[in-house]
């Protein structure tokens, strides 16, 4: 049995139906059952619990012999660190009651760094806590920069041709990946536990600029996409206007600025796994 959080995201999903097609027992951790209906009409089982709630995930994670574990973004919290350290800190406490053998947490690139890296930073703290519960091996997947962030972009690139990145450097080719690839590669993870924690660094099939990300949607869509710099001081205005918190909107930015300067990279560490997903596949699916 294998246990996996966020089931009704991007990730969790396909994790839980990469497992359910080997023929695994699955189960589910959800706040709403009603989410994750086709997972459990294809054999999941279901546990009501939540990330925040130690006492619901000791439950959940009775008898497993994996779990799947990611941190949600808060997009109106005014403090992530503190959130997703207590969520870490209530992940650890429920893996430890049970002795659950093995782990696989969605990380990111750029989670090396404890500070200076938006959002991923609070990668770092539940890297370092997770790895060290006695008992527990943590594979620790530090997927590359989405190309669903790309896709979310799709309105501007369909209504106006114009594919709008906080970036000054158009033209330069950086690891993406898709959650299909990551799902899948979580997947992998748990149904081939290592002997000891481990960093896979996952990336698409080459890397790929945001030119590239504007030529392939261009071929998607039948109709040409330019990618335009938007400078920086943009990001919090656009992002608080959507709703996002002035905390998570600077925190956004300053993840957005440190993959354009590089200082959010691969620092080398574990085995370099490269996905199937290749940029233009992910453009037609997210165009059709």
């Amino acid at each position: 049995m294998y246990a996996i959080l966020g089931a009704s995201g991007n990730t969790g999903s396909v994790v839980a139906r990469t497992l359910l097609a080997a023929g695994k027992k699955v189960r589910v951790v959800v706040r709403d059952a009603s989410k994750v209906k086709a997972l459990a009409d294809a054999g999941a089982e279901v546990a009501i619990g939540t990330i925040e709630d130690a006492a619901s995930l000791t439950k959940a994670f009775a008898g497993v012999a994996g779990a799947y574990v990611l941190m949600p973004p808060d997009l109106k919290t005014e403090d992530l660190m503190k959130e997703n350290h207590a969520r870490t800190d209530a992940v650890a406490k429920a893996l430890a009651a049970n002795k659950v053998p093995h782990v696989v947490l969605l990380s990111s690139i750029g989670a090396q760094n404890e500070t200076g890296a938006g959002p991923i930073s609070t990668i770092f703290y539940a890297e370092k806590t997770l790895g060290a519960i006695p008992g527990t091996v943590l594979t620790s997947v530090r997927a590359a920069f989405f190309m669903e962030n790309i896709a979310n972009l799709l309105h501007p690139m369909k209504t106006q041709g114009v594919l709008p990145e906080f970036a000054t450097k158009l033209d330069v080719a950086m690891p993406m990946v898709a959650t299909q690839d990551i799902g899948e590669t979580a997947a992998r993870a748990l149904m081939e536990p290592p002997k000891k924690n481990e960093v896979i660094f996952l990336t698409g099939p080459k890397e790929v600029s945001y030119l590239d990300a504007a030529k392939a949607f261009s071929t998607a869509l039948g109709r040409e996409v330019k990618a335009v710099a938007a400078p920086f001081d943009g990001v919090v205005p656009t992002l608080t206007g959507m709703g996002m918190s002035t905390h998570m909107a600077g925190l956004y930015r300053e993840m957005m600025e440190g993959f354009d300067s590089g200082r959010i990279t691969h620092d080398g560490v574990g085995r370099h796994v490269r996905g199937k997903v290749t940029l233009e596949e992910f453009a037609r699916k997210a165009a059709s």
